[in-house]
Formats: C-alpha cells, structure tokens, sequence
C-alpha cells in the first residue's frame, strides 16, 4: 500500500478522561482504505527537542468527511505536547503504515482484548468486521474506571466488559481474569490483542494453550515507519523483523513470546 506524507489539519482534540485524547485529522486529498492494526507517524514540532516521529494505531475513519481519529494517551513528552494541539493547527502525517488484523469470517466468534493505547485498534476492528453483534465480545483493561475511556459509541457493534486492577469498573484484576477470557476463551474462533507487552504476552499464552487463532499487534517504538531506523526490531522464528514494515500486527505463532 502506498504511503503518504501530508499536512494534515487537526479538526478536533477531545479530552476522554485525564490523559487519553481523541484526534481528529482531516486530508486534503482522498483517504485510503485505512484497517485495524495499521498506524501513522506524527511529527510533533511543538515539541523542538524531539526528532523522532511518534507512532499512534488508527482509531477510527470517516471517508465521507475524508477524516481518521487517533487515541492519543499522555506517556511521555511527545505525546503531552500533541495534546495541547488545537483545531486549526497542521501536523505532518505519515500513513498510513504497517500491517493489519486478520478480518474474521462470517461465522466467526471473536474476542477482542486491549489495553492502554491498544485499545484504538480493538475498537476499530469491532466497528468494521462485519459481524453479528453477539458475535464479538471486547475485554478492555486499565487501572481504575479513571484510565478508561467512554465506549458507548462502538457498543452497537458488539458486547463490551471492563477490567480494573483497583476493582472500580467490572472485574477487579487484569483482563485474563474476566471470566469471558478465562472461561471461555476456548469458545473463540479468533482473538486479537494490542496493549501494554506483558498483557499481550499472557494473552497469547492463553490463546497457544487452548490451540485458538490469535494476532497481536505490538507497540513497539516505530520512529521511521520504514523499517530504516530499527528501533522497533523484534525477535520472531524467522529472526529480528522491523515492527513498523513487517507487523505490527503478528499472529502469535509467529513470535518467540
């Protein structure tokens, strides 16, 4: 696929909660077909000391309006200083980039689970693979009902539940212990993942251990997009592949988790 390199206008910033952000771009020219799992690569030069773009999963896109939205959650000093980015500002985009979900098949039963900025992906993939609503259940994880952000747009799409550490939103602990994950995950055709690593890894564990198809899409920093910077290397059974060329998205099959 193509990739372009544009200014692009920010046509809304949404603050969610207290450190997750909603996105808006607008293109000058026609959009691509855009899918979960894919990313962009922001230019953040309000931030002069960063030289690196930052990397961000597509959340969601409007072809009518020729827009996609990014969550933006704060984890360091690029993405504060995005935050602070209003309507009418440009950003240079690079996008879009790396490899997508597996869509599902018509019949298929999947799980979807995210975390952190992992859950853009998920909410993406929930609202564009063409199943059943009952057919799609989404498992999303963070510390407290603080951390997470308001799904009620993406629930026609499928069934949602919620994972706390501190216990203040649905099932206290992470999101292996719900029991849609732990007690039937075998039921699943397919599961997809995006998080923080350690909730992906035992994700995937899990998911070797019942024999069920599962992808992961890895967060690892992608600076270039173009695999020339090699700061996203990770290690695979055919050897160290660039996350941003070769995944993000992998089937865990694939990985030396």
């Amino acid at each position: 696929m193509k990739k372009k390199v544009e200014e692009l206008l920010l046509v809304e910033n949404i603050q969610l909660n207290h450190d997750n952000f909603k996105l808006v771009l607008q293109a000058p020219t026609k959009l691509p077909q855009m899918f979960p799992g894919q990313f962009v690569n922001l230019e953040i030069k309000k931030a002069t000391e960063i030289f690196l773009r930052r990397p961000f999963s597509v959340l969601d896109v409007d072809y009518e309006n020729n827009t996609f939205s990014l969550l933006v959650k704060i984890l360091g000093r690029g993405s504060r200083v995005l935050t602070t980015y209003r309507a009418g500002d440009k950003i240079s985009v690079i996008f879009p980039l790396g490899s997508r979900f597996t869509l599902p098949e018509e019949d298929d039963k999947v799980l979807l689970v995210g975390g952190g900025s992992g859950v853009a992906p998920m909410l993406f993939l929930a609202k564009i693979c063409d199943l059943k609503p009952e057919k799609v259940h989404v498992i999303i994880g963070a510390r407290s009902i603080e951390d997470h952000i308001d799904v009620a747009s993406y629930k026609a799409h499928g069934n949602y539940y919620f994972t706390t550490e501190d216990g203040s939103l649905g099932e206290k602990g992470f999101v292996t212990h719900h029991p849609v994950f732990s007690e039937q995950l075998s039921s699943f055709d397919k599961v997809y993942t995006c998080g923080p690593d350690l909730m992906m890894k035992a994700v995937a564990k899990a998911a070797a251990e019942k024999l069920v198809f599962c992808e992961a899409s890895l967060e690892n920093m992608m600076a270039c997009g173009f695999g020339v910077c090699l700061c996203c290397v990770e290690k695979t059974v055919d050897g160290n592949q660039c996350v941003c060329t070769d995944g993000p998205v992998f089937n865990i099959n694939k990985l030396t988790w």
